[in-house]
């Protein structure tokens, strides 16, 4: 898949989107919603989907192994998938092999930061530069003197040379945020109980997707979601029709709640300057999202 086709799935807007899904209204989950329109044009940019097909890569190929690169040239499937958390591992091992061969680590680090600072630099013409500076300084000195501990993405992230760029930058930190919340949601999908199938499935029906709509992306297919929906049916989770019950609505609000708290000493950390932080990147944010840069689907934003 190049990256028109992802464009046309995901980029365009229909004109029919969905409303935003009711999420947490947390300092945490409020500053991850402002991030992430600009931590993941890392892959949504055009910028990025022609330095990929540049390097001889289509765009799972280039999300793959983007990702995975800060673990290492010769990290192996199961460590990447382990990390992943949420895709099959059938299909990350094979797109994982493929692109290894192609590019190297070192090629597709460069290759990504420059199609990230591109991209984000095309998408906010309309921000003063200072203002992106300003966010990447204050978001990065953030996480500077958080623990890595268990945070496999995130301190490999942190361990690469800060960009010049102001641009890149930003998308560093705010991709080092991402990665910094996402192991720690996996974390706390995994003490709940969930495999990786069922914390998919979960998170999906608490941000108004059907089952497996949101899922089948991942490379689980129809039969494996079935199983996971009987799992959290049986738990008292989800109902005969599909949907989560108040218990389920409950279970995955405790999840998020603490995904919020594994990111406290991050949040501590910005101290008085959050509500600004946040103001300021919601509206790098939103001229990413309205440039089309990130997915029109609000729940697609929402679950990262």
């Amino acid at each position: 898949m190049q990256w028109s086709d992802v464009a046309a799935a995901f980029l365009t807007p229909s004109g029919d989107e969905p409303d935003a899904p009711t999420v947490s209204y947390s300092p945490a989950r409020r500053l991850r919603d402002a991030v992430e329109p600009i931590s993941t044009i890392g892959w949504w940019a055009q910028a990025a989907g022609d330095e990929f097909a540049a390097a001889g890569l289509d765009f799972f190929g280039g999300y793959v192994w983007g990702r995975a690169a800060s673990l290492g040239a010769d990290a192996d499937v199961g460590t990447v998938v382990a990390a992943f958390g949420v895709f099959d591992a059938d299909l990350l091992g094979a797109v994982l092999d493929g692109a290894r061969p192609i590019v190297t680590r070192d090629e597709i680090l460069a290759s990504r930061e420059r199609g990230a600072a591109a991209g984000l630099a095309a998408a906010t013409t309309s921000v003063d530069v200072e203002l992106v500076e300003s966010a990447a300084r204050r978001l990065r000195a953030t996480m500077e003197d958080v623990d890595g501990a268990a945070r496999p993405l995130f301190s490999g992230l942190r361990s690469l040379p800060e960009p010049s760029d102001p641009h890149a930058a930003l998308w560093r930190a705010a991709e080092m945020f991402r990665e910094h919340r996402g192991d720690g949601h996996l974390a706390a999908c995994v003490a709940a109980g969930l495999d990786q199938v069922e914390m998919n499935v979960l998170t999906e029906l608490w941000l108004d997707y059907t089952a497996g709509e949101y899922s089948s992306t991942r490379g689980f297919g129809p039969e494996r979601i079935e199983e996971a929906v009987a799992t959290l049916r049986a738990s008292g989770w989800v109902d005969d029709g599909g949907a989560l019950t108040s218990d389920g609505r409950a279970a995955r609000d405790e999840i998020e709640l603490a995904t919020d708290m594994s990111q406290q000493r991050l949040i501590a950390a910005a101290g008085d300057g959050l509500d600004t932080l946040i103001d300021d990147l919601a509206a790098i944010g939103d001229a990413v999202v309205g440039a089309h840069a990130a997915p029109a689907d609000p729940r697609k934003r929402a679950a990262g």
